[in-house]
């Protein structure tokens, strides 16, 4: 199961596996000399040679590997077919409504944001890169990251094992299309939340929501794992490179990360009120009358089914007895476009949501897996298996 243990007899796992090697292998075979040396990472181990493969960004930076600029179009329709091998067909369809995203944003900005790069929003700074030699020994992974998308698949002996982090923004989360329909690609994920939080009896609710106003960004934000204390990053922080070359531009990044910490006006103790704790906050499942363990149930979904159904973990949650663990908390206003935060966290679970800035109009979400992060564990045990 992704995110769990590799299971020898695990055949579903397995054929997603397969998928992915045969749509790895056949992008790489497609890429020149000087390509491969972009696309190709090392092999995924227990050690310090495996730093690059643990890093992970939502921001538009470098998130290392071979961009669809530097590829051909066959190239790049072989990239997506690598995308689509590890994402369910609601998934590929919303990795791919984020990436068009670009051009609105870039339209919405004035087409003049540019960062680090000659265009700030680009729908060709799309990263991807395999680790490893895949086939069905040893282990490989695979990484396809740029704005608001990262996508992080590990392998192990012909089986997926770690699917997370898996991260989906949208900026703008809403946008209007013609003939007065909207484009809202996290709509659910929103939606059900807020139906869930404003559902609850009042003592409930109380215990649920942790402040009045939102955190501005993930709480867990872009690290390699997740740790007690917890607390948001910085825009300014979540980048490559620790400073652009451009110092006009480092400073216009320095004023924007600022003013998005001060408009979520927090304060130490508001930090401590929504850090990561390993013991969850807000209110568990096991408390939720039958009707909202349906909306748990299904807000799970927007989270869980973004990989292939079968490697998926929601159907362990059809067990009243895992649903039972799951909390859910809250943070900000329960009103539609205002901003707000959740979790829901259980063992070996953890997802996110913001949609704090731009006017609550730039969503941010993700799924983790505090023990199993890029299939650490799985990792750490195959090596000492391998010794023996």
């Amino acid at each position: 199961m992704a995110g769990g243990e590799v299971a020898q007899d695990d055949g579903p796992a397995r054929e997603v596996a397969r998928r992915m090697a045969e749509a790895a292998n056949a992008w790489l075979d497609s890429l020149d000399v000087q390509q491969r040396r972009v696309a190709a990472g090392a092999t995924p181990a227990d050690d310090a040679s495996d730093a690059e493969r643990r890093r992970w960004f939502y921001t538009p930076t470098d998130h290392g590997g071979l961009t669809f600029h530097a590829q051909r179009p066959a190239q790049q329709r072989a990239a997506m077919r690598l995308v689509a091998s590890g994402v369910s067909t609601a998934g590929y369809v919303t990795v791919a409504t984020i990436i068009g995203l670009e051009n609105v944003l870039d339209g919405a900005e004035g087409f003049v944001t540019r960062f680090d790069r000659e265009r700030g929003r680009d729908p060709g700074l799309y990263y991807l890169r395999v680790f490893g030699e895949p086939g069905e020994r040893g282990t490989w992974g695979w990484r396809f990251g740029g704005h608001h998308v990262s996508l992080n698949n590990l392998v192990v002996d012909g089986a997926v094992v770690a699917t997370t982090p898996c991260f989906l923004g949208a900026d703008p989360a809403t946008s209007p299309l013609l003939g007065g329909a909207v484009n809202r690609p996290l709509a659910r994920v929103e939606d059900l939340a807020r139906d869930l939080v404003r559902s609850l009896r009042p003592g409930l609710a109380a215990r649920a929501v942790l402040l009045p106003r939102a955190p501005s960004d993930l709480v867990t934000a872009n690290r390699t794992t997740i740790s007690p204390g917890d607390r948001v990053i910085p825009l300014a922080g979540i980048w490559r490179d620790e400073r652009f070359p451009d110092p006009v531009e480092q400073a216009k990044l320095q004023d924007l990360s600022d003013a998005i910490d001060v408009a979520a006006g927090y304060d130490d103790a508001d930090h401590v009120a929504v850090e990561y704790t390993a013991e969850p906050r807000g209110v568990p499942a096991a408390e939720l009358d039958p009707e909202q363990r349906v909306m748990v149930r299904a807000l799970l979904g927007t989270y869980l089914d973004r990989v292939p159904s079968e490697v998926s973990p929601l159907r362990r949650y059809d067990d009243d007895a895992v649903l039972d663990a799951v909390h859910f908390a809250w943070a900000g206003s329960t009103a539609p476009g205002e901003p707000h935060y959740y979790r829901l966290q259980g063992p070996r679970l953890l997802v996110e949501w913001d949609n704090t800035q731009r006017k609550a109009n730039h969503a941010h979400s993700v799924w983790r897996d505090p023990e199993s992060d890029f299939g650490l564990d799985v990792l750490a045990r195959h090596r000492a298996s391998s010794r023996h």
